[in-house]
């Protein structure tokens, strides 16, 4: 195999090291390589396959077994148990019992059988791709570059002229949704291309293959590179004509507005059920949405099934003018958006379910586009909102690049009117196929049940005892995303950095914040509105003033401008929210005259916020000493009383002082 001189990518190989693995650590080595790279595939798509030989232990004798991502896994991150094993036999022999096309979905149930040992991992719906290629290695990717082949409307002769001008025979596969028929027409296209070294599937992505494990990762980074190269090239040519060309210019302080603008929007599509937020205004994504083409591109919505699965059919695009509008008034526009979209989505669902289709998985979009400001995506947790916004960057991405060569031919297998500006988006028919698909409900239906205070937003002020970690560890534990915050930014980085690395790099995050400082304080709060979306939760454990000063408490002198400004982020939310004040202080089961005093003052403020936002308080005599060590029951019950009393088994529950 020649090797082509690389433009974007780099070979990342270490042969050296791999002479030291065997065939499935090589192969699960060339799968981290590749995934490791978003221009090769997004998170979680593609998936990389070997044909191994191994000793078969009931018949005692060498057997060829398929190692092939599992479903769900990403590449990046694969390790060996990621791989589902199957006998190669028994894979193709299943051939004998399909019943055909109408019947195609159920033949991942048929998988199961085949399985190689005692390997638990799900076979990837793509599996028999990978069985009917006869070569023994093989990548299966989404790159960015070849999807923008794949969505031309001109994409067979885009491809025959990317084959001219670097050397290349792949082949072209028309659109299918993935499943063994898909697999079927696959193997036809390889049968009868001998020569062919790899297929580009039609609005899908690239396959390719090699025998050796360094020859098909080699091959994998020279056809998305040289991908890369023509895609490229023709978009340059075109740069000031991006999408029509520009039609409005970023606000300044546009990440300002958008952090007015994320808890409206996190409230209102959290309305079904709760969201984490995520906010890009990267220049691809400005460049988008300040477009003349923008809006029309976005309604034509995605078309890789990787893409919309998590997008959702397409975005919602706010009808906004940065220039002539004012940004102050830019909610009434975002809430004359919501109606429509909604609209459009159930008359999409209505229009295409069939008799045995999910029920509708709720109206609201997951990605929203603002002109002048950027893109709004949401998930069930932060990596699920950062992976949806992130699709859609491959998505804007795949669109640049088929609008820049279109030369106003149409393939003979593409409808005509699903292509605008040379991008072929799938029909309605097709799109709602792969967006209800059983198969995808099957998997969501088998998720593990959502924990108490998942898709919650925890603020946990006073990071620096011991009290306050244990809150930020309890809530992560149950599901929550938490941000430590402290004046001393040390205290916080540590509270966040033990809980990443017990629940996931995403579940924790942590900011600097001075209670004495109304300026810090706001800052503060908009750092993690911009990051996730929204509050909460927030539980205060820093020390009470002496209870006899509680009285000249005011908002805007003191500490207690937290639950203000935690307030007006509930409010543009629309929601809900819980405080507890969890703190060291004068009250305790001895002086009567200091509790009664804590008392009304927990009850006044609660009745300031209250029915919106649930105030109570757990009161303790815990000294500052005790911050570094364990101090056993008496901080376990401080916990155990907190988490129930900003719980929802609390939800009426309010003005309460509990003494510990």
């Amino acid at each position: 195999m020649q090797k082509k001189q690389l433009a974007y990518l780099e070979d990342m190989w270490d042969h050296e090291y791999v002479k030291k693995l065997d065939e499935p650590e090589k192969l699960r080595y060339r799968s981290n390589l590749l995934g490791s790279d978003l221009r090769i595939t997004n998170f979680g798509g593609g998936n990389t396959s070997s044909k191994i030989m191994m000793n078969d232990p009931l018949e005692d004798k060498q057997v060829e077994v398929l190692w092939v991502k599992g479903s769900g896994i990403d590449l990046g991150t694969i390790t060996r148990k990621g791989f589902a094993t199957l006998y190669m036999d028994k894979l193709l022999s299943l051939r004998k019992i399909y019943r055909g096309e109408k019947y195609e979905d159920e033949m991942p149930g048929l998988y199961p059988l085949c399985t190689f040992g005692l390997n638990t991992a799900s076979a990837s719906i793509e599996t028999q791709l990978h069985g009917f290629i006869t070569y023994k290695n093989i990548d299966h990717m989404h790159p960015d570059w070849a999807i923008a082949i794949a969505d031309s409307a001109n994409g067979r002769q885009l491809l025959e002229e990317f084959n001219n001008e670097f050397g290349y025979h792949l082949i072209w596969l028309p659109w299918r949704r993935p499943g063994y028929q898909h697999g079927l027409m696959l193997k036809e296209a390889f049968d009868n291309s001998p020569k062919a070294e790899g297929i580009v599937l039609a609005q899908h992505g690239l396959i390719n293959w090699a025998d050796g494990h360094y020859e098909c990762y080699r091959r994998t980074l020279d056809i998305i590179d040289c991908m890369g190269q023509f895609v490229n090239s023709r978009i340059k040519k075109n740069e000031n004509k991006l999408f029509g060309g520009q039609k409005y210019y970023s606000y300044e302080d546009r990440r300002e507005i958008a952090g007015r603008i994320m808890p409206v929007l996190r409230g209102i599509i959290g309305a079904e059920k709760q969201v984490i937020g995520s906010y890009f205004d990267t220049p691809e994504v400005l460049r988008f949405v300040n477009s003349n083409e923008g809006e029309k591109m976005a309604s034509r919505g995605t078309s890789t099934p990787d893409h919309f699965i998590r997008t959702k059919v397409k975005p919602m695009f706010v009808n906004w003018d940065p220039q002539n509008d004012n940004a102050n008034e830019i909610n009434k526009q975002i809430l004359e958006a919501f109606p429509k979209y909604r609209k459009d989505y159930v008359d999409y669902y209505e229009s295409n379910k069939e008799p045995d289709s999910p029920a509708i998985r709720g109206s609201n979009p997951t990605v929203v586009l603002i002109p002048g400001i950027g893109m709004f995506s949401f998930g069930k947790n932060k990596r699920e909102s950062r992976i949806a916004g992130e699709f859609y960057i491959n998505a804007i991405s795949v669109m640049e690049g088929t609008t820049s060569m279109e030369t106003g031919v149409t393939d003979k297998d593409v409808e005509p009117e699903m292509v605008y500006k040379n991008y072929v988006s799938l029909t309605p028919k097709e799109a709602f196929k792969i967006e209800y698909w059983s198969l995808e409900e099957a998997k969501l239906q088998r998720l593990p049940k959502e924990k108490e205070f998942s898709r919650k937003i925890a603020v946990i002020v006073g990071s620096g005892d011991v009290i306050s970690r244990d809150f930020c560890l309890r809530l992560a534990n149950e599901g929550a995303i938490i941000v430590a915050a402290g004046t001393d930014i040390s205290y916080a980085n540590e509270t966040a950095s033990l809980a990443t690395s017990k629940y996931g790099s995403e579940a924790a995050a942590a900011v600097q914040i001075d209670v004495k400082d109304k300026q810090s304080i706001i800052d503060a709060f908009n750092k993690i509105v911009l990051e996730f979306g929204g509050v909460d939760i927030l539980i205060y454990t820093g020390e009470f003033e002496h209870v006899a000063e509680i009285e000249k408490f005011h908002l805007e002198n003191n500490k207690y401008i937290l639950i203000e400004e935690f307030f007006n982020i509930i409010k543009r939310q629309n929601t809900g929210g819980a405080v507890l004040l969890a703190s060291r202080g004068g009250a305790t089961e001895s002086a009567p005259d200091q509790r009664f005093e804590l008392n009304n003052f927990i009850k006044k403020l609660s009745r300031q916020y209250s029915p919106r936002v649930r105030l109570n308080c757990v009161s303790h005599s815990l000294s500052e000493r005790d911050k570094n060590k364990d101090i056993g029951k008496g901080m376990n019950s401080i916990v155990e009383a907190g988490c129930f009393l900003i719980s929802e088994k609390a939800c009426v529950i309010t003005g309460q002082t509990l003494i510990l």
